[in-house]
């Protein structure tokens, strides 16, 4: 399996909940190149069961889009430089705005596949689209604005 976009993260940026290497009790979301676009895969338990039952909590989904989001605007950013992945220390991203429509409840126990597209790089920023799909059936859409991290 290769690495995903996260693997590079200095370790110091390894410890998020969503995506972290590092953190044992969180979900270690993978994003990876899907051609132009980036693609992360997750199947979510009960545990994340939200107020319709055998539906995932919006929370969950937002934190999907929020940790692939940070990652493809970093994988992006690298790309606009000419630069892999491993090329160095990723660029770091954090949320600035996440904007998410759930266009239908999206079910437990399914993985849940989430694809970024670029949208624009202005200097620090760069958003994102994104749609979150189970089944082959877009459950959520996202926009995110993602800032990186000054040195």
């Amino acid at each position: 399996m290769p690495k995903g976009f996260q693997d590079f993260y200095p370790d110091r940026f390894s410890h998020c909940y969503g995506c972290g290497k590092d953190n044992p009790h969180g979900h270690h979301l993978k994003s990876y190149w899907d051609g132009e676009e980036t693609i992360a895969r997750f199947t979510p338990g009960a545990e994340f069961s939200g107020g319709v039952p055998d539906n995932v909590y919006g929370g969950m989904i937002a934190s999907l889009f929020d940790c692939h989001g940070t990652a493809s605007a970093a994988a992006f950013a690298q790309r606009a430089q000419n630069r892999a992945m491993g090329d160095g220390d990723p660029p770091r991203f954090v949320t600035a705005s996440l904007k998410v429509d759930f266009l239908r409840p999206t079910p437990i126990r399914v993985e849940l596949v989430v694809k970024g597209k670029l949208e624009s790089i202005e200097g620090r920023k760069v958003r994102v689209t994104m749609i979150l799909s189970a089944q082959g059936i877009p459950c959520a859409t996202a926009q995110m604005l993602a800032i990186s991290l000054k040195e």
